[in-house]
């Protein structure tokens, strides 16, 4: 028998580099069972899934050690989880058949970043000098080729080319962050 379950999982964006939220937001048919729910995570530049069993309407927060990244100092704190694709999948009995899977661009370390340039901008609500628009646009040219690569992740189903936009838009703020830098420091 076919499952007629419409799976589907929310991946939210977050600020907080340490913590990833994953719920589900299936529709399950009232008439078919919900067993062997499994939710399996493989991170940037693993090959293996971490497996993690859960219950249907599941809302997760996981961390570096929920998902394996993280395996001592649990108590004490956990390391923040690395911008990248990670491989999300869903699905319930029959596994095989019924799942659901997303490849997810966490952007967090990188986005922050941007934010951060941002918050030290010197702005008012009015035409800004014209160092603080150049620095405006350069801010605009990335964000655009954050949002390109997020696209090409999880819209486009093209991971490669949105890792290499996700680089090339990292570069850009490290040049950013260094001609800052300089200016305060040289």
């Amino acid at each position: 028998m076919a499952s007629k379950h419409q799976l589907s999982l929310e991946l939210p964006d977050s600020n907080n580099i340490h913590v990833m939220r994953i719920a589900d937001t299936s529709f399950y048919d009232e008439n078919l069972p919900v067993d062997c729910a499994t939710l399996s995570i493989t991170s940037p530049g693993f090959n293996k899934a971490r497996n993690i069993e859960v219950l249907k309407g599941f809302n997760l927060p996981l961390n570096a050690c929920t998902i394996g990244l993280q395996s001592t100092g649990c108590q004490q704190a956990t390391q923040p989880l690395p911008d990248g694709i990670y491989v999300v999948r869903y699905s319930v009995s029959p596994n095989s058949k019924s799942f659901v899977e997303y490849n997810h661009l966490r952007m967090t370390q990188t986005n922050n970043r941007y934010y951060n340039l941002l918050c030290e901008l010197e702005m008012g609500a009015c035409e800004p000098d014209a160092d603080i628009k150049e620095r405006l646009l350069e801010l605009s040219m990335i964000r655009s080729f954050l949002d390109a690569a997020k696209a090409k992740v999880e819209f486009c189903h093209e991971p490669e080319k949105g890792m290499e936009l996700l680089m090339y838009a990292k570069k850009r703020l490290d040049r950013i962050t260094s001609a800052i830098s300089c200016t305060t420091n040289c």
